[in-house]
């Protein structure tokens, strides 16, 4: 088991970007060190530049960030209530080599290895596997979403 489950590495890296765009924007107010000969134009545009550049990275990282961090205990119950009947231990019963072992997810999954992708194949359904946007709820889609990426990263036997 790692250290730090997804959803919590996933609210430290938004709270270090949200920090980072914050910092950013107050640097614009910051007074700095001013060369003997330079204008105040040039000093207010080089820290509104250096303001938004660290905005533009902190927000940066907040769209890098995955939207659809769910909860993996409650996709555990959501998986094994409605996809384990094909999927068990991360399985396919139906098309044996589009199995949910992250080299199968990358090869196979439109949109790849991703929580994003394993929402749209679930919500929208392709080829055999039957869409379940009508039976769950987003939430619920967003957690099994959640779950399958989990166990598929460390391992569905682990």
């Amino acid at each position: 088991r790692t250290l730090f489950d997804l959803q919590t590495v996933l609210t430290m890296i938004k709270t270090a970007a949200v920090t980072l765009a914050f910092a950013g924007a107050a640097s614009a107010f910051a007074p700095g060190p001013m060369p003997l000969r330079s204008s105040v134009t040039q000093m207010s545009m080089s820290a509104q530049q250096n303001a938004a550049k660290a905005a533009f990275a902190g927000a940066a990282i907040l769209a890098a960030t995955p939207a659809f961090a769910g909860d993996a205990d409650a996709g555990e119950k959501v998986f094994n209530a409605n996809c384990a009947a094909c999927h068990a231990g991360g399985q396919n019963s139906v098309v044996p080599d589009h199995t949910l072992e992250k080299a199968a997810i990358e090869k196979f999954l439109t949109g790849g290895f991703n929580e994003k992708a394993v929402v749209t194949q679930v919500t929208n359904g392709k080829n055999a596997m039957p869409a379940f946007g009508g039976r769950l709820s987003d939430d619920d889609i967003a957690n099994v979403a959640t779950y399958v990426i989990g166990k598929s990263e460390e391992g569905w036997d682990a």
